[in-house]
């Protein structure tokens, strides 16, 4: 063997073995890619939750239109309906029931909007509650955001904690809009009936 061979044999077994080294300190300070890809998919996990807040507001947000063109299209129908001598207590009923499953559908809605915040758990420094009131000053919050962001575990444990409370917050959203949905579709039955009963009453009896 070559003394020019020698030295590019040792020079690669050098260059093998400071990027084992590299990517052992790498590891140690939570910048290996395997962990970029862990910060990535908890990162990744909780804007899907956010996006599920989102989608379950406009989904509120679309009711509540709903509502307002039908409630302008039935408020004026409704006050004539209700100045005829004629009408039955069947009717009476209807719409008493019509507007009380609107008003409950109304009341989810708005539920869905109202910002909910979960207090019961350890304080965590991606929430902007905790963030300023668990922390100290902005001083000690900085230092404590940078000692946990060097600590893999400890940085995983609240990304994990923030999925899990988002998705908590989450389903309380979207069971909110899923009553809000299930007494639309009563309120819009028992208008059917309604109609269906004022015509008969109007026309047929």
């Amino acid at each position: 063997m070559t003394k020019k061979e020698t030295n590019k044999k040792e020079k690669s077994k050098k260059d093998y073995v400071s990027k084992k080294d590299l990517e052992y300190y790498r590891l140690i300070k939570g910048e290996s890619s395997h962990t970029e890809e862990l910060v990535d998919h908890y990162w990744g996990s909780i804007n899907y939750v956010f996006s599920l807040i989102k989608a379950s507001e406009i989904k509120a947000g679309l009711i509540l239109s709903f509502y307002g063109i039908l409630l302008n299209v039935t408020y004026s129908n409704i006050v004539i309906v209700l100045q005829k001598d004629n009408n039955t207590w069947l009717l009476y009923i209807l719409i008493i029931s019509w507007v009380m499953c609107t008003v409950i559908s109304i009341y989810y809605c708005i539920r869905c909007f109202i910002p909910k915040i979960e207090k019961t758990y350890d304080p965590n420094i991606f929430f902007f509650g905790d963030i300023i009131s668990k922390f100290g000053t902005i001083r000690e919050f900085s230092q404590t955001f940078y000692d946990i962001s060097l600590t893999e575990e400890e940085l995983f444990n609240h990304l994990g904690q923030q999925i899990f409370i988002n998705s908590k917050i989450s389903a309380y959203k979207f069971r909110c809009v899923n009553h809000a949905i299930r007494f639309l579709a009563i309120g819009l039955a028992i208008l059917f009936l309604a109609i269906i009963c004022y015509v008969i009453t109007e026309y047929v009896l």
